[in-house]
């Protein structure tokens, strides 16, 4: 139901080298859903303490942390993580991935529930290969969560500004994790590594097949890898977010194609792109013709701050650079 891509602003001089090394690292993603997300904008500095399992605090496994980054974030339903970056460079993205098993809770290991997953890798970690060994090395297993009433399954996808890239996917309640710069697209199902292979069957990725415009995962998977390969390199800030969103859309879901049937087709509610050399975070909304967009180098992430909200979900006038336009939390 999402679809994400990583790509560098001089992208073909490095395409040898198996992903995004040099000139500009942007991140685009698109969030489907099945219904409208209510999402909102925070910034939340640093010197935050959280909770593992803020649910369930008293059960074992459950730990805490503060936040050494200071991050912009996108909340789902008002209250969970699914996308963001950090004044650091990382970013990261929650998609839906119904296969996903977290297995039965283990309380010998560290649980975290997966509404704080995506924001403990934002407030510790500053790279993609520390933020990895976090989660391998310390067997962390996360809690699912249910979103909006759907099982909120899902697998994540991080990057850093040197170009590095993760794939967390997680079966029989361990992470299996692809990391490497060539690991720049994904989607949902089926399984990521399945994702790969059913990509070269097309035209102009390996295979003979056309093509696809269709809104399955795996169309949608190559279109993705197509056309991001094909973007021309700029030094251009300003072009090399136009060329990521032009991208992303085309991987979108239009109005009207939501089945439900199939539980991975939905209708893409909302784009973002990071550029995480610039610290610039975009956003934009599929029923508003406004893309807004944050400067995080204007933004002051110290603690003690409180944490700030924009609420693109009701207040649809917002428009170019919103950084000066977030209001405290009460």
């Amino acid at each position: 139901m999402c679809t994400r891509i990583l790509w560098s602003s001089q992208g073909h001089s490095c395409r040898a080298q198996g992903g995004p090394a040099q000139g500009n690292v942007l991140v685009g993603r698109s969030m489907d859903w099945y219904q409208d997300t209510d999402t909102v904008l925070a910034v939340r500095p640093r010197g935050m303490e959280r909770r593992s399992m803020p649910t369930t605090p008293s059960a074992p496994g459950d730990f805490t942390w503060t936040s050494r980054f200071g991050s912009v974030v996108a909340l789902m339903y008002r209250e969970a993580a699914v996308d963001g970056v950090n004044e650091a460079g990382l970013q990261v993205s929650g998609l839906y991935l119904s296969e996903s098993e977290y297995g039965d809770r283990d309380p010998s290991r560290p649980g975290l529930e997966l509404y704080w997953a995506i924001q403990c890798l934002l407030d510790c970690f500053d790279n993609v290969d520390d933020a990895v060994a976090k989660i391998e090395g310390e067997n962390v297993q996360l809690i699912p969560k249910d979103l909006g009433g759907k099982p909120g399954t899902g697998h994540l996808a991080l990057a850093d500004k040197d170009g590095n890239s993760a794939i967390i996917e997680f079966r029989d309640g361990k992470a299996v994790v692809h990391k490497g710069k060539q690991y720049t697209v994904m989607a949902n199902s089926p399984w990521y590594e399945e994702q790969l292979e059913l990509k070269e069957r097309y035209e102009g990725l390996g295979g003979d097949q056309p093509l696809p415009g269709g809104v399955d995962s795996p169309d949608r998977f190559a279109r993705a890898a197509y056309y991001s390969a094909q973007l021309p390199s700029t030094s251009d800030p300003r072009e090399a977010a136009a060329y990521m969103f032009s991208v992303i859309r085309n991987a979108s879901a239009p109005f009207g194609t939501a089945d439900e049937v199939r539980p991975n087709i939905s209708t893409t509610r909302w784009r973002t792109v990071a550029d995480l050399t610039e610290g610039r975070y975009f956003y934009e909304s599929t029923t508003s013709p406004n893309v807004v967009w944050v400067e995080l180098s204007q933004l002051d992430f110290s603690e003690g701050n409180p944490e700030l909200r924009l609420d693109v979900a009701k207040e649809t006038g917002h428009v170019g650079n919103v950084t000066g336009e977030f209001v405290p939390v009460h």
